[in-house]
């Protein structure tokens, strides 16, 4: 069954001081995902409201993995291009290929933008794709 109002059942798992800090934001980044986004003012709102401006920082992350944490940030960002998998074989209850798989792809293929992956180093020439570096 579709939750209608979900920041109404995600509230008072946020403001329940049983919980753990950890379990909060798994709750946090569950209604990101599953909102497609926030606002910024939401967001900082419940990092407020929930007193975990330390941890802050698992949320707002995201974003370098392509999740659409900020709504007005993810209208201009780019999106990273996916492959075609049409052809590949998949399992039974398999529905999509997570973008991570993508990446880590490229990735091991010295495929990646360094403009979007400026921490990637590039592989040394003398690298024949054989084993890790």
């Amino acid at each position: 069954e579709k939750v209608k109002d979900s920041m109404r059942v995600l509230l008072p798992v946020l403001l329940n001081k049983s919980h753990e800090s950890y379990d909060k934001i798994r709750a946090i980044l569950l209604y990101i995902f599953s909102t497609n986004g926030t606002t910024q003012e939401n967001l900082e709102k419940l990092i407020q409201n929930v007193q975990i401006e330390k941890d802050s920082d698992m949320i707002r992350n995201w974003k370098y993995l392509d999740v659409p944490v900020i709504s007005s940030f993810a209208a201009q960002q780019h999106k990273y291009p996916r492959r075609d998998r049409s052809s590949e074989e998949t399992f039974q209850l398999s529905r999509w290929t997570p973008v991570i798989k993508d990446v880590m792809e490229d990735a091991i293929e010295n495929k990646l933008d360094s403009k979007d992956w400026p921490y990637c180093s590039k592989c040394p020439p003398t690298w024949n794709g054989s084993g890790a570096v």
